[in-house]
């Protein structure tokens, strides 16, 4: 397989690029052009430094047709860089309507990684598992997420644990019918926030590469770990609350050496 998204995000350094645009902070007369360029430039110099490039798809979505036309540009320029590429969509639906976002994201751009929501059960998943298999790609199911109101629904008692933990314990069994050489094609998001679910549901999930949002504007501290993707969108996309690669790759350096403990 020509490229895989297990095997090139667990190889590389832990840091996720997530792309969240705002066009309106960009400059002069045509903001998704500088957006591209902006972009494009952060990708290219960060290239050898990341595990991976998230792309939010709301804030693209938000943009209309333009907004698609600028996120296929951008995962094309990804790809001609050789980043992995996670679509961060947070997909979840049944029968035709999963296999249909499995096309447009898993096989569409294959190699690459999708986030999926499991609150429709293993049949809504299913698609999305066997493009992955298909097409050399991963699938992130939320697990514990980084919001502050995760805690309404994830943490609900469900017989004698919580119910993010059933979720995890029925992703170890996904993740295990679903190999990717040391890890396997299902991981699962788990937000940097809560420190101590990190631990606990490692030991859950021993073979799923984990997506931790959180760095910088929700606060997560960097923890080193195997298999841990650590993402961060606006602190790492806007330092300082606007595009700026210099502070930009002073940001990344930062985290990386965090990282590195």
């Amino acid at each position: 397989m020509e490229f895989d998204f297990v095997r090139e995000a667990a190889s590389r350094p832990p840091l996720v690029l997530g792309v969240d645009p705002r066009p309106a902070w960009h400059p002069g007369p045509d903001p998704l052009a500088h957006v591209e360029r902006y972009t494009g430039e952060l990708m290219e110099a960060l290239a050898s430094r990341l595990a991976a490039v998230k792309f939010q798809y709301a804030f693209f979505e938000a943009l209309g047709a333009p907004g698609w036309v600028l996120l296929e540009r951008l995962v094309a320029m990804a790809r001609v860089l050789a980043l992995p590429v996670i679509h961060d969509a947070k997909r979840g639906d049944v029968g035709s309507t999963a296999e249909a976002y499995a096309r447009a994201t898993l096989e569409r751009w294959p190699g690459s990684a999708l986030t999926v929501n499991p609150y429709l059960g293993e049949d809504a998943l299913a698609p999305f598992f066997a493009a992955a298999d298909r097409a050399g790609g991963a699938v992130f199911v939320l697990v514990k997420t980084s919001n502050p109101g995760s805690a309404t629904f994830q943490d609900l008692d469900c017989g004698g644990a919580p119910l993010y933990r059933r979720v995890a314990e029925r992703v170890r069994w996904w993740a295990e019918a679903h190999p990717a050489a040391d890890w396997s094609r299902v991981g699962a998001v788990v937000g940097g926030t809560h420190p101590e679910a990190l631990e606990e549901l490692r030991k859950v999930m021993p073979q799923s590469l984990f997506l931790v949002p959180g760095l910088g504007a929700q606060g997560a501290e960097p923890r080193t770990g195997a298999g841990l993707l650590w993402s961060a969108s606006r602190a790492l996309y806007y330092p300082g609350g606007r595009p700026d690669l210099a502070a930009a790759l002073e940001q990344a350096e930062a985290y990386l050496k965090a990282l590195a403990g």
